[in-house]
C-alpha cells in the first residue's frame, strides 16, 4: 500500500509535475489565500482603521456625532462601508494605495490636529474626486434608486434624487460633510442652484414642488 502511495505522489501530471508537487503547492496557496483574506478583512474594521491617532482624534470623533455611527434603526456604516471598494479588483487596488497612507504616517504630516485642519481641504478633495470618479460606488452599497420610495422623501431632496438620474450627478455632489466636518469655508451643494432651475423651467416643473411655502397656482409661467 505504501508503494503505492509513493508511485500515486510520483506520477507525472500537467508540464511534468508530480502529483505530490502539484499538492504541495495547492495547499499551500490555499494557507496564503487564507492568509491574504483574513489580512484583507483585519484591515477593514473599524477598530484598524483608528489604530492611529490621526484618525482616531479627528474624523472618527466627528463620525460618532453623524447618523452613520448611531440611528434609530441601529444600522453602523464604519470607515471601509464608505472608503472599501467590496469587488475584489478595486478593494486591492484600494489597498495598494493605502501604503501611501502610511508613509504619511510615518512622516507625521498630520499627526497633530492643526496639521490635520490645514489639509482636511486637500484630503476632503482627494476623496470626492475618487467618489465623483467612481459614480459613488460605496454609497451605492446600502443606498440605490431602485431602493429609494421618493414618494416618501421632503420634496426638494425628492426631485434632486429623481432627476439626477439623468444630469450625471451622483451622491458625492450633495452629500459632502456627511460623516465627517466639511473644511473651512466649503458649502454643500443641497439643491437649489441656477443649473437646477434652469433644468426644472426646461421640464416645466412648477415651483411648489420644490417650494413647499409656495401655494400651488392654477397656471404658472416660469
Amino acid at each position: 500500500m505504501l508503494n503505492f502511495y509513493k508511485h500515486l505522489l510520483s506520477r507525472r501530471i500537467i508540464l511534468g509535475t508530480t502529483t505530490g508537487a502539484a499538492l504541495f503547492f495547492m495547499i499551500t496557496g490555499v494557507i496564503f489565500w487564507g492568509g491574504f483574506n483574513t489580512a484583507m478583512e483585519e484591515t477593514n474594521t473599524l477598530e484598524f482603521c483608528i489604530a492611529c491617532h490621526e484618525m482616531k482624534d479627528n474624523v472618527y470623533q466627528e463620525y460618532r456625532k453623524t447618523i452613520h455611527f448611531r440611528n434609530r434603526v441601529g444600522i453602523r456604516t464604519i470607515c471601509s462601508d464608505c472608503h472599501v471598494p467590496r469587488d475584489w479588483v478595486h478593494k486591492v487596488v484600494r489597498k495598494i494605495r493605502a501604503t501611501n497612507e502610511l508613509l504619511h504616517t510615518i512622516a507625521g504630516s498630520i499627526d497633530t490636529s492643526e496639521k490635520f485642519n490645514e489639509k482636511r481641504l486637500e484630503l476632503a478633495q482627494s476623496v470626492w474626486k475618487a467618489m465623483k470618479e467612481s459614480d459613488s460606488r460605496e454609497c451605492r452599497n446600502c443606498h440605490t434608486f431602485a431602493a429609494m420610495d421618493i414618494s416618501q422623501q421632503q420634496s426638494r431632496s425628492g426631485l434632486v434624487h429623481k432627476y439626477s438620474q439623468f444630469r450625471d450627478k451622483t451622491c458625492i455632489d450633495c452629500h459632502k460633510g456627511i460623516a465627517h466636518q466639511l473644511p473651512e469655508n466649503t458649502i454643500a451643494y443641497r439643491g437649489g442652484d441656477d443649473d437646477d432651475h434652469s433644468y426644472y423651467e426646461k421640464l416645466g416643473l412648477p415651483c411648489y414642488k420644490c417650494h413647499s411655502d409656495m401655494p400651488e397656482p392654477m397656471e404658472e409661467d416660469w
